[in-house]
């Protein structure tokens, strides 16, 4: 059996603790897609801790993590990351598996990534410079290095050779900046990626299933990010949604059961591109502070807005959402007003689909308001105690989604989650 839990925003949602919260009840974790770009934020005894490339499960003892095919892997990030996470006394070697199929990221992939950004000038798309783009049209292209390559014996020539063609596209961007401390550092990661359990996730993962273990399918980013589905162009590399489990760990669709979306109580998206409820008033300079709305990759501020049920409601459709998450509850205790955006306005007529391309219009959110609560939600435990004003703000995102909200996460701390009965 296999559950997922995705972002159906643009990426932020608070999918670390919410996956960590459910990784108890699982015997696999598995990342399915993405790479360094992805920040899912754990607080263990107190701790902060951020993962940009191991699963969230990493922490629960016994449980299986496993990096899938779909991912694009920094060794650097990855040593780093396994460094902070032995500190806290979780032995990586013991628990976190790689598929031999995962693509690599290069210290040129990052050099391209930021040079191409930086080529672009006022027209940017807010990549995060981590070479992420670049390795996945390498994968694309056919071009690209792979985890189970380390273990070939042509890997340095295979490598130069990569290289070598990167660097004649470094050319033609003048990109001058020396990456060689960069290289020195990823063949040093590389030393200690051969030193983990790299395996053929695709039988490794089916094997589990085979044998009725419980998998839980990890993913980074937002629907709303989707290279197909998403904000095009202002979108991530991958596929983001439900069908990318699929491709990115290989696991037949039919074995996926239930899928659980995870959408903040409002809006926030880094970087640039299209937010039609974006709020450049107090109520949003108020999310921001309250919610600490800051990239934990980027350390970016996040632009903040109203919940957006339009566009909530095209990410639980091609997902396939059985049941939702809502985040940040809590954010919401000091507002007055809520809005909700159940309506597009475009060219003057309303609409409830996405447009195909929301850049070319001007898309003018069409809102319905609901009184605050006014009160200190992050103590409730349970559904029935949650205050009149706050039933209701749910109960209309119920309806007007047709999926329940079956969990609400009203604070930072991992037992600060009310479930529904």
């Amino acid at each position: 059996m296999v559950d997922v839990i995705l972002g159906l925003q643009w990426g932020d949602e608070g999918k670390g603790k919410i996956v960590d919260y459910f990784a108890s009840g699982y015997d696999v974790i598995a990342r399915f897609q993405g790479g360094p770009n992805a920040g899912h934020t754990l607080y263990v005894d107190g701790k902060k801790i951020v993962l940009h490339q191991i699963p969230s499960g990493i922490f629960h003892d016994n449980k299986i993590n496993l990096i899938g095919n779909g991912v694009v892997l920094d060794p650097v990030t990855l040593k780093k990351e396994c460094d902070a996470v032995e500190s806290m006394g979780i032995n990586c070697k013991k628990n976190l598996y790689i598929s031999a199929r995962t693509h690599l990221i290069l210290p040129s992939h990052r050099a391209l990534d930021k040079a191409s950004e930086l080529a672009k000038g006022n027209d940017k798309i807010g990549s995060t410079l981590k070479g992420i783009s670049p390795s996945y049209m390498d994968k694309t292209g056919r071009n690209g290095l792979r985890v189970g390559d380390l273990l070939d014996k042509s890997f340095i020539s295979q490598y130069i050779k990569l290289r070598l063609k990167h660097q004649k596209l470094l050319d033609n961007f003048s990109f001058n900046e020396d990456i060689s401390t960069w290289e020195e550092e990823f063949f040093e990661a590389l030393e200690f990626l051969k030193q983990l359990q790299i395996v053929n996730g695709e039988y490794f993962v089916n094997d589990a299933i085979q044998k009725g273990k419980k998998i839980l399918a990890e993913g980074a980013q937002g629907s709303m990010l989707d290279i197909d589905f998403g904000t095009f162009p202002y979108v991530t590399s991958s596929n983001t949604i439900t069908a990318g489990v699929s491709s990115g760990l290989g696991i037949a669709p039919q074995k996926i059961k239930e899928v659980f979306g995870i959408t903040k109580a409002y809006c926030t998206r880094v970087g640039s591109g299209p937010f039609p409820t974006e709020l450049d008033d107090e109520n949003g300079e108020l999310l921001r502070k309250t919610g600490m709305e800051y990239g934990s990759t980027t350390g970016r501020p996040r632009r903040c807005g109203w919940i957006d049920l339009v566009a909530l409601n095209f990410a639980c459709m091609i997902n396939g959402v059985t049941q939702l998450v809502m985040t940040k509850a809590d954010v919401l205790d000091a507002m007055d007003i809520l809005q909700v955006c159940n309506n597009y306005k475009i060219n003057g007529e309303e609409t409830n689909q996405v447009p195909f391309q929301m850049m070319r219009s001007k898309v003018e959110p069409v809102y319905k308001k609901f009184s605050g609560w006014k009160t200190d939600i992050t103590s409730i435990k349970n559904f029935n105690n949650l205050p009149p004003e706050m039933s209701a703000y749910i109960n209309y995102i119920n309806e007007t989604l047709g999926v329940p909200v079956k969990f609400i996460s009203n604070g930072p701390g991992s037992d600060q989650i009310i479930v529904a009965s």
